[in-house]
């Protein structure tokens, strides 16, 4: 999926909170057991078969809101999961978010975290990215950084599936794997 890395480096605003993406993880559609698309549209899928540059986020665990941005064609299925952002703005509204976070580094670590700090709930499911809510833009003058890749985090199924982009040595990404 050319769009997970494409993202890393970009920056993520909702409202007052805004943070570069620094790790990614592509779903593939279809024929990745991994992703929620595998089993066709549903009513907690149609999101992810429809026009790119979309939100789609979904409750887990029953417990924490993930994002994801659709990346393909209507029609057909693939998503890109957030998982990291390194905060640019809005740190006390996303420390009021995420009390148990004592260090910048924990505000927006890992998909449920990166939510929660940023006040992303299902309400913004189906959001264009472009003009809605939530954007997605790029950063005035990018940084350069070396790209990591490794095997997707916290799945069973097509697990070692090399789908995990990050900014390597980047303190913000949420775990690196003996790969990265």
């Amino acid at each position: 999926m050319e769009v997970a890395p494409d993202c890393l480096g970009k920056v993520l605003v909702h409202g007052r909170a805004a943070g570069r993406i620094v790790e990614v993880e592509a779903y593939l559609g279809l024929d990745d057991l991994a992703a929620h698309a595998s089993r066709g549209i549903t009513p907690r899928t149609r999101v992810i078969f429809g026009e790119p540059g979309h939100a789609y986020v979904y409750f887990i665990y029953g417990r924490y809101d993930c994002l994801n941005f659709t990346a393909e064609p209507e029609g057909q299925a693939g998503c890109v999961l957030i998982r990291a952002l390194e905060p640019l703005s809005g740190l006390a509204l996303m420390h009021r978010r995420r009390p148990k976070a004592k260090r910048i580094e924990e505000l927006a670590r890992g998909p449920g975290c990166l939510t929660m700090a940023m006040g992303i709930t299902r309400r913004l499911n189906g959001s264009d990215l472009v003009e809605g809510a939530l954007t997605v833009r790029a950063m005035r003058e990018p940084a350069s950084f070396e790209m990591g890749v490794s095997a997707r985090i916290g799945i069973t199924k097509c697990a070692d599936w090399p789908l995990r982009f990050f900014v390597k040595g980047n303190r913000f990404v949420s775990r690196y794997s003996a790969r990265s």
